[in-house]
């Protein structure tokens, strides 16, 4: 089993200090949530486990591998997946060569075994009957399903899920879960950061609250709609899953 750990992030901007010693733990096959009102440092300290942000201090692990100053391509090779919340696949190339485009980065692939892959994951993502489809022409559910199947083709030991509730409509969101919950069976750890409060504590099986960059809760859904200081700051008294 492998752990991803971010430990101790910090980071500021000119004077203001927007992450202040937050440390977060995802493990295999885990679903975890990363949330927290809006201004409240969440953004920042999932760009800094990404690679997208680099942190003042503290340090990203995967195990024993300290990634913390690798650039994102790096930390891809070294296991960690990126969904971003931005429509990323090529409008202009098919789902299949989307995938393949993806698929020659590694270099550990013979071209054999790429296609092998590609024939793998179309399957496993219900995508082969739209396999020479333009990215263009996709839905919202089936460019989600596309770009995830994207994320694995480098083969991740965690993903990192940016907003993947966004912008789908409520019969993808209940796509989207069974996907995620289809990653934790896999064994591959996954992260999510979402304005969609309800949608990622219905999912994950922790949570870690950041409110003014600092993390103010962690736990089960359950604990985190029991903590008076979340419903304060965060959820309000009426929230109910």
């Amino acid at each position: 089993m492998a752990t991803l750990k971010a430990q101790h992030l910090a980071k500021s901007y000119k004077s203001r200090q927007v992450v202040r010693d937050v440390s977060i733990s995802i493990d295999s096959g885990q679903i975890v949530g990363l949330l927290g009102p809006n201004g409240a440092g969440k953004t920042t300290c999932f760009y800094m486990i990404v690679g997208l942000v680099q942190a003042d201090q503290g340090r990203v692990l995967i195990d024993d591998l300290d990634v913390s100053h690798q650039p994102m391509h790096g930390r891809a090779r070294a296991g960690i997946g990126y969904l971003p919340q931005e429509a990323s696949i090529f409008r202009k190339l098919s789902v299949s060569d989307n995938i393949m485009a993806i698929l020659e980065t590694r270099k550990e692939l013979d071209a054999g075994a790429r296609r092998k892959e590609l024939e793998s994951l179309l399957q496993e993502f219900h995508i082969t009957h739209i396999r020479d489809n333009l990215g263009m022409s996709l839905s919202g559910g089936e460019r989600r399903r596309v770009e995830i199947a994207r994320a694995l083709a480098t083969a991740p030991k965690f993903i990192l899920l940016d907003e993947p509730f966004a912008g789908v409509d409520p019969i993808s969101v209940g796509d989207i879960k069974q996907i995620i919950h289809h990653l934790k069976a896999k064994g591959i750890g996954v992260l999510i950061t979402d304005h969609n409060v309800r949608e990622t504590l219905d999912i994950c099986e922790t949570a870690y609250i950041v409110n003014d960059g600092q993390l103010i809760a962690e736990g089960d859904s359950e604990t985190i709609l029991a903590n008076q200081l979340v419903k304060e700051v965060y959820l309000g008294h009426e929230f109910r899953l």
